[in-house]
C-alpha cells in the first residue's frame, strides 16, 4: 500500500530523512512514530506529494507516485494535527465544498453518514467558529473520510480529545479498518498506538531504528522477564528454593509480594509455580509484567542516540 525506497530529505547541510525504507501493507494499520525532530512529517509530507525527495521514491498503490499523481491522490485521506477550518462555515457547507472538490456521490447522504461516525450530525448547522477544538478534530476526521479513501493518514487523530473522543475514534479506527481500510497513524498518545496498530515504525534523527509488532519488539528490548506473584505468606524456603534455580537472575522480596526476574528465552510460570508449590508456598497470583509501547520507545530511541553519538553523528 505505502513503499518507500531509500527515502531521503536533506535541507542544506541537515538530513531530515535518511535512507528511510517503510512497508505499509494494505489493511493494515502502521503505528509512526518519534521524537519531535524525528523526520515524521517530513516523510508524511514525500508520501503525499507536497514535498520532492531529495533522494529515493514513493510507491503508493503499486504504482509510483510520480506516474499517476492526480488518481492516487484521490485515494488517500488526511487528517492533520492542526485544522484550518473556515470559521463561517456550517460543517455541513465544510464537508459539502469539499465533497463537491472529490466529486462525492450521493453528497448529502455521505456527509450524514461520516458526521454520524464522528457523533456531530446533530451540530452540523451550526457554525464552525463555535466548535471546540475536540469537535474540530472529529470534523477533520469525517472530512478525510468524506470520499471513502482506501488509504488514511492521520497525524494525531485523537488531539485535544476528551476520553470519551478518544475512544469514539479508536472505534472508528478499528471498524473501518476491519471493513479493509488502511491506515498510517502518527501519535504521541502511544497507548492509542499500542491498542490500534499492527506494526510500529520508530524513527530517530531521519533513521528507521526498529519497525516491528509490539509483541516482536518486546521480545527484543527485554534483557529479563519480570514475574509479580503474591504469596499466602512469605516464606525463607520460597526465596531459597527460586533463587537456586538457573534460570532466575534475581528475587526481590516485600512480605508476600515477590519480584522475580528470569530469562527471555520460554515462559518460566509453570516451572516457577510448581517451585513455590514444592517449597510448601501457596500462589495467590502470578503476573508478567509487559514491556509498554513507551518503554520499548524509550528504551529505542535512547540506544539509537548511543549508537549515533559513538559514531560522532549526534
Amino acid at each position: 500500500m505505502i513503499r518507500t525506497e531509500g527515502l531521503t530529505k536533506r535541507f542544506g547541510q541537515l538530513t531530515a530523512v535518511d535512507n528511510l525504507n517503510i512497508h505499509v501493507q494494505k489493511g493494515e494499520i502502521y503505528g509512526f512514530l518519534g521524537p519531535n525532530g524525528a523526520g515524521k512529517t517530513t516523510t508524511a509530507m514525500m508520501i503525499l506529494g507536497l514535498l520532492k525527495p531529495t533522494e529515493g521514491r514513493v510507491k503508493l498503490f503499486g504504482k509510483y507516485l510520480e506516474e499517476d499523481y492526480f488518481n492516487i491522490k484521490r485515494r488517500i485521506g488526511v487528517l492533520s494535527e492542526f485544522q484550518y477550518l473556515y470559521d463561517e462555515m456550517t460543517a455541513y457547507e465544510y464537508l459539502r465544498f469539499f465533497g463537491n472538490l472529490y466529486q462525492v456521490d450521493d453528497i448529502d447522504k455521505r456527509i450524514t453518514q461520516v458526521l454520524g461516525l464522528v457523533n456531530l450530525d446533530h451540530r452540523k448547522h451550526e457554525l464552525l467558529r463555535g466548535y471546540s477544538k475536540g469537535m474540530k478534530q472529529k470534523l477533520g476526521m469525517a472530512r478525510a473520510m468524506l470520499h471513502d479513501p482506501e488509504l488514511l493518514l492521520l497525524d494525531e487523530p485523537v488531539s485535544s480529545l476528551d476520553p470519551y473522543g478518544i475512544k469514539e475514534i479508536r472505534d472508528i479506527i478499528l471498524e473501518e479498518n476491519r471493513k479493509g481500510r488502511t491506515f498510517l497513524i502518527s501519535s504521541h498518545i502511544l497507548s492509542e498506538i499500542e491498542r490500534t496498530c499492527h506494526r510500529i515504525g520508530i524513527m530517530n534523527k531521519g533513521r528507521l531504528v526498529a519497525e516491528d509488532t509490539m509483541a516482536d519488539l518486546r521480545r527484543r528490548l527485554m534483557d529479563e522477564v519480570e514475574l509479580n506473584i503474591t504469596l499466602e505468606q512469605e516464606s525463607e524456603a520460597v526465596t531459597k528454593a527460586l533463587q537456586e534455580k538457573p534460570y532466575v537472575s534475581s528475587v526481590q522480596v516485600n512480605g508476600k509480594e515477590y519480584v522475580v526476574k528470569t530469562k527471555t528465552d520460554k515462559d518460566y510460570r509453570g516451572e516457577i509455580s510448581r517451585t513455590i508449590a514444592a517449597a510448601g508456598g501457596v500462589v495467590v497470583e502470578i503476573h508478567r509484567h509487559e514491556m509498554s509501547l513507551e518503554e520499548a520507545f524509550v528504551t529505542i530511541t535512547d540506544k539509537n542516540i548511543s549508537l549515533l553519538a559513538k559514531e560522532g553523528v549526534a
